[in-house]
């Protein structure tokens, strides 16, 4: 059985289509994907991180910004929606608009079991290309779990990765400090299956 042909976009279509929608849509190298909404636990961590990171960053030349403004990632021609995004010094724009980022500095993203593979691994890749990307958070949802990965100056990243909640994450490229129990603030975790 024959199927359809998949409509592919410019991303000036995506953009002109994507600004008038009411839910938001990833573009792939043409291909417009929905976003699916995320849980309350998801939103919860989020929203702990922007706080966290909020309060360091004030009065500072850095910016917290939450997953409403898309980051454009011109060498794999995606648009994408991190879950928190900093950028320091002046953010730069694909347009006037000034609703898709093109400079950021540090990302985090909430694992989820839909996109924890995707995240790790060819989203961070893409993430990658960005000159000025140099820090990447990981958060599990279902378990406190830590993924931190920077940059160095030969190009390489260093991973560490923690699971206590008493473990402070320190967030060099921003200056900040980003306490695992800050993060997960609020959020109960059930009994993990044997």
């Amino acid at each position: 059985m024959a199927t359809q042909p998949q409509l592919r976009l410019t991303p000036e279509e995506y953009l002109g289509q994507e600004r008038r929608a009411e839910a938001k849509s990833e573009f792939h190298d043409g291909e417009v994907l929905a976003m699916a909404g995320a849980s309350y636990v998801h939103n919860l961590i989020v929203a702990n991180v922007i706080r966290e990171l909020g309060t360091q960053l004030k009065g500072r030349p850095c910016t917290v910004l939450p997953s409403d403004v898309r980051v454009r990632i011109e060498a794999s021609n995606r648009y994408v929606y991190p879950d928190v995004t900093v950028v320091c010094g002046e953010p730069a724009f694909t347009d006037r608009e000034q609703d898709t980022l093109v400079n950021p500095t540090l990302l985090v993203e909430v694992l989820s079991k839909a996109t924890s593979n995707y995240d790790r691994g060819e989203k961070f890749e893409h993430y990658r290309t960005l000159e000025s990307f140099a820090e990447y958070v990981l958060l599990a949802q279902d378990r406190p779990h830590c993924e931190h990965y920077v940059r160095q100056a030969d190009g390489r990243w260093i991973l560490t990765e923690t699971s206590r909640l008493d473990d402070v994450l320190s967030l060099t490229t921003i200056g900040c400090e980003l306490a695992l129990g800050e993060a997960y603030d609020k959020v109960s975790f059930g009994p993990r299956p044997a």
